[in-house]
């Protein structure tokens, strides 16, 4: 009975956990697709408030810089509850949210209602519905995360028409009412997952007894497919979880030594640097279609191609990013499809009349997809799976900032210079800029990493033997080095100050 007890059955690996993706389709699906879908009612919002562009772009920036910043909140509220409490509660606030937006009398109220209230609603959804694949799937998680994230561009495909119709058959107030009557169908997706119980001791039980090593490889093939950071986090610390308070788990997620090491710094700047023109093109592209003429259906579809394409590209560049060419230089192909984005929105003002946005929308949708599949799953080449959760954490609280200052930069500089092209040029300029800093840095940490890989491979073979200048240099150009005694021998103390830097 002994050995009974310790294995019990482990993750259903489907049954009832198909039920459980799809509420994590719906709920995953509203929380990134639906701060996206509301650009639609912006230049109505604006009229009728007779507000300037960037006012109005502070209610998505508020939004998703609440989605992101809460995210550390929600996982401790879902270690504490449990998912399915945590998600119904996120649905409530959602729909409340929403209603009471639609009785708004300023700016500042819509500031509060959707950007606040609507925004931790939708950050309490991601997170569980996340956690929750991860103990209902073991062996096939990538195909469950898969689909569960595939609802953020189907949501955003169905959401931009469906709000132009509500607009214009309801009004705006009218259509905030309706969307937050939508949105309390996160409940009912958080209603669908079911406690899974007994199981969980079996999955802790199975990772620490021998599925650690299959576990780790899991892992990296998960981010792959997945675009949320959370799913990893329950892998690799629900075991050492047990019975930790709640200033303990808050110092789980922040590990500041990772401010020494190199890799991590990189990927921060980088990235901080990169959002502040990611989200503005997205926001801005139907008010821009309708500025210049375009009809309102026509450009609440520019969001569903863009949607479509996005929904091809993120598992197209999983697969790739995971090949054997690929995998190695990640962070090289990650630097790429910045630079990528970067040059689609310098080149979207080229764009005239509707076929050149629908070109736009297609190579936007293709760019925003690589970047969003490669996000996590670079940060994890750097820091490794043990730092992850930490690396995680610290990363969004910083991308916050970066995020609530890009559409509103964006918004200014169209209400300066009455155009659009300028917002454009603006995100592009700092997505290259961005792209290149981490093309650049990259190289130079493969060559230092291959350096210090060999100075610690000569240091365990034979400190004394030096070989010449140039054969060395020809092994640091092979990124993954076998045997390689060092350039010089070195002082003890450089070798562990270096050590330390990259926070080994």
């Amino acid at each position: 009975s002994h050995s009974l007890a310790m294995s019990p059955p482990g993750p259903p690996d489907g049954g009832w956990g198909w039920v459980v993706v799809f509420g994590a389709f719906i709920s995953i699906g509203f929380a990134y697709a639906f701060p996206k879908g509301l650009a639609i009612f912006f230049k109505e919002i604006q009229d009728f408030f007779g507000t300037s562009y960037s006012e109005i772009a502070w209610v998505s920036s508020i939004m998703l810089a609440t989605t992101y910043g809460a995210g550390p909140i929600s996982s401790i509220l879902v270690n504490r509850y449990g998912s399915r409490p945590v998600v119904m509660f996120g649905g409530l606030l959602c729909g409340i949210g929403m209603v009471s937006a639609a009785f708004c009398t300023s700016i500042l109220q819509l500031y509060i209602c959707v950007g606040f209230i609507t925004g931790l609603g939708l950050a309490l959804n991601l997170q569980p519905s996340v956690i929750i694949i991860g103990k209902y799937f073991l062996k096939r998680r990538p195909i469950a995360n898969g689909l569960a994230m595939a609802g953020s561009p189907v949501m955003l495909c169905t959401l931009a028409p469906l709000n132009q119709f509500l607009f214009d058959n309801f009004g705006w107030r009218g259509s905030f009412l309706i969307l937050g009557a939508i949105l309390l169908n996160c409940c009912v997706a958080g209603a669908l997952f079911r406690p899974i119980g007994t199981a969980t001791a079996a999955v802790k039980t199975q990772t620490t007894e021998e599925g650690k090593a299959s576990l780790k490889e899991e892992v990296t093939k998960d981010a792959m497919e997945i675009s949320s950071p959370m799913n990893i986090l329950t892998e690799t610390k629900r075991e050492e979880e047990g019975g930790k308070d709640c200033c303990e788990k808050i110092n789980q997620y922040l590990d500041f030594s990772l401010f020494k090491h190199r890799g991590f710094l990189i990927y921060l700047i980088g990235n901080v640097l990169m959002f502040l023109g990611f989200f503005a093109p997205i926001v801005f592209l139907a008010p821009y279609a309708k500025h210049i003429g375009i009809d309102e259906y026509s450009a609440a579809f520019l969001l569903s191609i863009l949607a479509i394409v996005d929904m091809i590209a993120r598992p197209t560049t999983g697969i790739i990013a995971n090949s054997k060419w690929v995998r190695p230089r990640i962070q090289y192909f990650f630097s790429f499809s910045i630079a990528f984005n970067g040059t689609c929105h310098l080149l979207c003002p080229l764009a005239s009349g509707y076929t050149g946005l629908v070109v736009y929308s297609v190579f936007f949708g293709l760019a925003f997809g690589m970047v969003c599949a490669m996000l996590f799953e670079t940060l994890m080449d750097l820091v490794g799976a043990a730092r992850f959760t930490s690396a995680v954490g610290l990363v969004t609280i910083a991308e916050c900032c970066t995020i609530l200052l890009g559409p509103p930069i964006g918004g200014t500089l169209i209400d300066t210079f009455g155009d659009y092209k300028y917002m454009f040029i603006k995100c592009g300029a700092v997505m290259v800029l961005a792209g290149t800093f981490l093309f650049i840095m990259n190289y130079y940490n493969y060559r230092m990493l291959a350096k210090e890989e060999k100075e610690r491979k000569a240091k365990e073979e034979d400190p004394k033997s030096v070989r010449t200048e140039n054969e060395a240099r020809n092994n640091l150009n092979k990124e993954t080095i076998q045997d390689g005694p060092e350039l010089q021998p070195l002082r003890e103390e450089q070798e562990r100050l270096k050590m330390e830097v990259n926070g080994t």
